[in-house]
Protein backbone atom coordinates (compact mmCIF):
# COMPACT_ATOMS: atom_id res chain seq x y z
CA UNK A 1 0.00 0.00 0.00
CA UNK A 2 1.77 3.19 -0.93
CA UNK A 3 1.36 6.39 0.13
CA UNK A 4 2.21 9.63 -2.75
CA UNK A 5 2.36 13.20 -1.47
CA UNK A 6 2.28 16.57 -3.17
CA UNK A 7 0.92 19.74 -0.93
CA UNK A 8 1.33 22.82 -0.81
CA UNK A 9 0.42 24.93 2.15
CA UNK A 10 0.60 28.15 4.12
CA UNK A 11 -0.01 29.03 7.63
CA UNK A 12 1.08 32.14 8.84
CA UNK A 13 4.43 32.73 8.24
CA UNK A 14 5.14 29.62 7.41
CA UNK A 15 4.89 27.97 3.99
CA UNK A 16 4.65 24.14 3.76
CA UNK A 17 5.90 22.47 0.85
CA UNK A 18 6.10 18.54 0.05
CA UNK A 19 6.49 15.96 -2.11
CA UNK A 20 7.31 12.34 -1.99
CA UNK A 21 6.19 9.05 -2.23
CA UNK A 22 6.32 6.18 -0.02
CA UNK A 23 5.59 2.63 -0.42
CA UNK A 24 4.26 1.83 2.86
CA UNK A 25 5.68 0.02 5.87
CA UNK A 26 7.13 2.67 8.39
CA UNK A 27 8.12 6.25 6.88
CA UNK A 28 9.38 8.49 9.68
CA UNK A 29 9.13 12.59 8.99
CA UNK A 30 12.06 13.35 10.47
CA UNK A 31 13.58 16.93 11.50
CA UNK A 32 13.18 19.45 14.24
CA UNK A 33 10.73 20.97 16.17
CA UNK A 34 8.83 23.46 13.62
CA UNK A 35 10.33 22.14 10.44
CA UNK A 36 6.32 20.98 9.54
CA UNK A 37 6.26 17.36 10.18
CA UNK A 38 2.78 17.51 12.64
CA UNK A 39 1.47 20.18 9.51
CA UNK A 40 2.42 17.28 7.01
CA UNK A 41 0.36 14.54 9.03
CA UNK A 42 -2.34 16.89 9.26
CA UNK A 43 -2.93 17.30 6.30
CA UNK A 44 -3.20 13.05 5.97
CA UNK A 45 -5.31 12.83 8.24
CA UNK A 46 -7.51 15.96 7.31
CA UNK A 47 -7.42 18.00 10.10
CA UNK A 48 -6.01 20.66 8.08
CA UNK A 49 -7.11 21.61 4.13
CA UNK A 50 -3.76 22.24 1.92
CA UNK A 51 -4.05 25.24 -0.38
CA UNK A 52 -2.63 23.32 -3.23
CA UNK A 53 -2.23 19.55 -4.38
CA UNK A 54 -3.29 16.25 -3.22
CA UNK A 55 -2.60 13.30 -1.02
CA UNK A 56 -3.44 9.17 -2.24
CA UNK A 57 -3.21 6.24 -0.08
CA UNK A 58 -3.16 3.35 -2.24
CA UNK A 59 -4.31 4.56 -5.35
CA UNK A 60 -7.59 6.37 -3.59
CA UNK A 61 -7.32 10.21 -3.81
CA UNK A 62 -8.16 11.90 -0.19
CA UNK A 63 -7.32 15.29 -1.43
CA UNK A 64 -6.86 16.77 -4.94
CA UNK A 65 -7.61 20.65 -4.86
CA UNK A 66 -7.46 20.65 -8.96
CA UNK A 67 -10.26 18.83 -8.93
CA UNK A 68 -12.13 19.96 -6.14
CA UNK A 69 -11.83 16.65 -3.60
CA UNK A 70 -11.72 16.77 -0.27
CA UNK A 71 -12.45 13.34 1.54
CA UNK A 72 -13.84 14.46 5.34
CA UNK A 73 -11.75 13.06 7.99
CA UNK A 74 -14.15 10.26 9.57
CA UNK A 75 -14.60 8.98 6.21
CA UNK A 76 -10.30 8.61 5.67
CA UNK A 77 -10.05 5.42 7.77
CA UNK A 78 -6.66 6.66 9.08
CA UNK A 79 -5.42 5.97 12.88
CA UNK A 80 -3.76 9.01 14.68
CA UNK A 81 -2.05 8.23 17.97
CA UNK A 82 -1.00 11.98 19.44
CA UNK A 83 2.58 12.48 21.93
CA UNK A 84 -0.37 12.00 24.77
CA UNK A 85 -2.55 8.79 24.61
CA UNK A 86 -5.90 11.06 25.11
CA UNK A 87 -7.75 8.07 26.73
CA UNK A 88 -10.77 8.72 28.19
CA UNK A 89 -9.71 8.43 31.72
CA UNK A 90 -13.75 7.53 33.09
CA UNK A 91 -13.76 4.08 30.50
CA UNK A 92 -11.53 0.98 31.33
CA UNK A 93 -9.02 -0.04 28.86
CA UNK A 94 -11.23 -2.26 27.51
CA UNK A 95 -13.76 0.34 26.75
CA UNK A 96 -10.88 2.41 25.42
CA UNK A 97 -10.26 0.15 22.93
CA UNK A 98 -14.18 -0.89 21.89
CA UNK A 99 -14.42 2.77 21.02
CA UNK A 100 -12.08 2.23 18.25
CA UNK A 101 -14.34 -0.09 16.36
CA UNK A 102 -16.88 2.36 16.63
CA UNK A 103 -15.12 3.99 13.55
CA UNK A 104 -14.45 1.02 11.39
CA UNK A 105 -17.49 0.11 9.04
CA UNK A 106 -18.66 -3.52 9.79
CA UNK A 107 -17.71 -4.97 6.45
CA UNK A 108 -14.20 -3.37 6.44
CA UNK A 109 -13.06 -4.12 10.19
CA UNK A 110 -10.29 -6.61 10.36
CA UNK A 111 -8.70 -6.24 13.54
CA UNK A 112 -10.50 -8.18 16.73
CA UNK A 113 -9.59 -7.05 20.40
CA UNK A 114 -8.33 -10.24 21.03
CA UNK A 115 -5.47 -9.76 18.12
CA UNK A 116 -5.21 -6.16 19.23
CA UNK A 117 -4.33 -6.75 22.81
CA UNK A 118 -1.88 -9.94 21.86
CA UNK A 119 -0.25 -7.78 19.48
CA UNK A 120 0.41 -4.76 22.39
CA UNK A 121 1.31 -6.86 25.36
CA UNK A 122 -1.89 -5.41 27.29
CA UNK A 123 -4.13 -8.50 28.56
CA UNK A 124 -3.38 -7.72 31.92
CA UNK A 125 -4.36 -3.76 31.79
CA UNK A 126 -7.58 -4.57 30.18
CA UNK A 127 -10.05 -3.97 33.75
CA UNK A 128 -7.61 -0.94 35.04
CA UNK A 129 -8.57 2.88 34.14
CA UNK A 130 -5.69 5.13 32.55
CA UNK A 131 -5.18 6.85 35.89
CA UNK A 132 -3.11 3.68 36.71
CA UNK A 133 -1.02 3.01 33.65
CA UNK A 134 2.14 4.20 32.91
CA UNK A 135 3.36 6.84 30.05
CA UNK A 136 4.29 3.59 27.69
CA UNK A 137 1.09 1.54 28.73
CA UNK A 138 -1.25 4.66 27.75
CA UNK A 139 0.75 4.64 24.51
CA UNK A 140 -0.32 1.18 23.87
CA UNK A 141 -3.52 1.34 24.51
CA UNK A 142 -3.55 4.47 22.74
CA UNK A 143 -1.85 2.41 19.73
CA UNK A 144 -4.35 -0.33 20.14
CA UNK A 145 -7.28 2.30 20.18
CA UNK A 146 -6.52 3.40 16.92
CA UNK A 147 -5.92 -0.53 15.10
CA UNK A 148 -9.35 -1.43 16.35
CA UNK A 149 -10.80 1.22 14.26
CA UNK A 150 -9.29 -1.23 11.27
CA UNK A 151 -7.06 2.05 9.42
CA UNK A 152 -5.39 1.58 6.17
CA UNK A 153 -2.70 3.86 7.04
CA UNK A 154 -1.88 4.71 11.02
CA UNK A 155 -0.13 8.12 12.00
CA UNK A 156 1.98 8.29 15.23
CA UNK A 157 2.83 11.95 16.11
CA UNK A 158 5.83 11.81 18.63
CA UNK A 159 4.55 9.12 20.25
CA UNK A 160 7.06 8.37 22.45
CA UNK A 161 8.13 11.95 23.06
CA UNK A 162 6.70 12.41 26.54
CA UNK A 163 8.25 9.35 28.06
CA UNK A 164 10.97 8.80 29.76
CA UNK A 165 13.79 6.69 28.22
CA UNK A 166 13.14 3.78 30.26
CA UNK A 167 9.25 3.97 29.01
CA UNK A 168 10.85 4.04 25.70
CA UNK A 169 12.63 0.86 25.62
CA UNK A 170 9.72 -0.55 27.13
CA UNK A 171 7.46 0.47 23.77
CA UNK A 172 9.88 0.17 21.14
CA UNK A 173 9.82 -3.86 20.48
CA UNK A 174 5.61 -3.40 20.12
CA UNK A 175 6.11 -0.25 17.50
CA UNK A 176 8.50 -3.01 15.65
CA UNK A 177 6.39 -5.61 16.19
CA UNK A 178 3.18 -3.42 14.71
CA UNK A 179 5.64 -2.38 11.87
CA UNK A 180 6.31 -6.45 10.71
CA UNK A 181 3.09 -7.98 12.17
CA UNK A 182 0.46 -5.92 10.76
CA UNK A 183 1.61 -4.34 7.96
CA UNK A 184 -0.51 -1.43 7.83
CA UNK A 185 1.64 1.60 6.70
CA UNK A 186 2.85 3.77 9.56
CA UNK A 187 4.06 7.65 9.41
CA UNK A 188 6.11 8.00 11.95
CA UNK A 189 6.43 11.88 13.35
CA UNK A 190 9.85 12.01 15.73
CA UNK A 191 13.21 13.98 15.79
CA UNK A 192 14.93 11.18 17.54
CA UNK A 193 17.97 9.83 15.72
CA UNK A 194 18.13 6.71 17.25
CA UNK A 195 13.82 5.84 16.96
CA UNK A 196 14.19 6.88 13.37
CA UNK A 197 17.06 4.45 12.75
CA UNK A 198 15.80 1.55 15.00
CA UNK A 199 11.88 1.90 13.45
CA UNK A 200 11.97 3.60 10.06
CA UNK A 201 12.34 1.80 6.12
CA UNK A 202 11.99 5.10 4.55
CA UNK A 203 12.89 8.67 6.00
CA UNK A 204 11.80 11.37 4.84
CA UNK A 205 13.73 15.06 6.55
CA UNK A 206 11.98 18.31 7.02
CA UNK A 207 13.29 21.63 7.30
CA UNK A 208 11.32 24.82 7.42
CA UNK A 209 8.48 22.97 5.85
CA UNK A 210 10.88 21.91 2.97
CA UNK A 211 11.86 18.37 1.75
CA UNK A 212 15.70 18.10 2.32
CA UNK A 213 16.34 14.84 1.80
CA UNK A 214 13.87 11.52 1.08
CA UNK A 215 14.96 8.02 0.34
CA UNK A 216 15.75 4.43 2.61
CA UNK A 217 16.46 4.84 5.98
CA UNK A 218 20.33 3.70 5.76
CA UNK A 219 20.71 5.92 2.96
CA UNK A 220 18.97 8.93 4.50
CA UNK A 221 21.00 8.17 7.57
CA UNK A 222 23.97 8.00 7.05
CA UNK A 223 24.70 10.85 5.05
CA UNK A 224 23.23 13.26 8.10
Amino acid sequence: MGLDIDVRHRLGDFSLEARFASEGHLTALFGRSGAGKTSLVNVVAGLIRPDHGRVLVDGETLVDTAAGIFVPKHRRRVGYVFQEGRLFPHLSVRQNLRYGEWFAPRDRRYATLDQVVELLGIAALLDRRPGALSGGEKQRVAIGRALLASPRLLLLDEPLASLDEARKQEILPYIERLRDVTKIPIVYVSHSVAEVSRLATMVVVLSEGKIAAAGPTAKIMGRL
